[in-house]
């Protein structure tokens, strides 16, 4: 039985939507909700402030693509992110971003959707990202005080790949060490 060729970057470039390279396999990632795209799009907004105040790096939006040479992946496609290496022109960007943010949607949930958003993270950590976010949206919807996780932001960093900052409504998060000296309230994240 013959095997199928290994999905390279050119081929990435020719896929009309969001995806992401991985064990040699184009991965084509579902389009966002209303909520996630606006949460992700405040990140953008924020980062963006704070480069062009900094005068350094970059925020990056969603469906970029960044190429990294490991073993089982060859892109990432984050949500948002933060990126200091060179302008990529009109090609991917080259190495993983210093910061990343996973915005989850509705299929994010479940044992198997854990499994594949704590393999991601690892994937970003080997590449070289600093801190990854995991945004949770779906509970601070609910309007439900019995909800027993109001995290909204888990923060993971190379430091504490496991054991992530939380933070909640009402709070700043941040991306220490990644990008340094910013934050943005968490309730930036939610519709107004």
């Amino acid at each position: 039985m013959p095997t199928k060729p290994k999905a390279t970057i050119e081929d990435l470039f020719n896929v009309p939507e969001k995806a992401e390279i991985v064990n040699g396999e184009i991965v084509r990632l579902m389009p966002t909700g209303g909520r996630p795209g606006y949460a992700a799009d405040e990140v953008f907004v924020s980062l963006r402030q704070y480069a062009l105040r900094a005068g350094r790096g970059r925020a990056v939006g969603d469906n970029k693509g960044f190429i990294v040479y490991m073993p089982n992946r060859e892109s990432f496609s984050p949500d948002a992110a933060y990126y200091d290496g060179p302008d990529p022109g009109m090609k991917f960007y080259e190495g993983a971003p210093n910061f990343a943010v996973e915005v989850r949607s509705e299929g994010d949930y479940g044992a198997r959707a854990e499994r594949e958003l704590a393999d991601k993270r690892s994937d970003y950590f080997l590449a070289g990202t600093k801190v990854v976010w995991d945004v949770d949206l779906r509970n601070n919807y609910a309007n439900d005080a019995n909800v027993a996780d109001d995290a909204v932001v888990r923060k993971y960093s190379t430091d504490n790949p496991v054991s992530p900052a939380i933070f909640r409504r009402g709070q700043l998060a941040d991306a220490e060490s990644a990008v340094p000296g910013w934050t943005m309230p968490v309730d930036d994240l939610f519709t107004k």
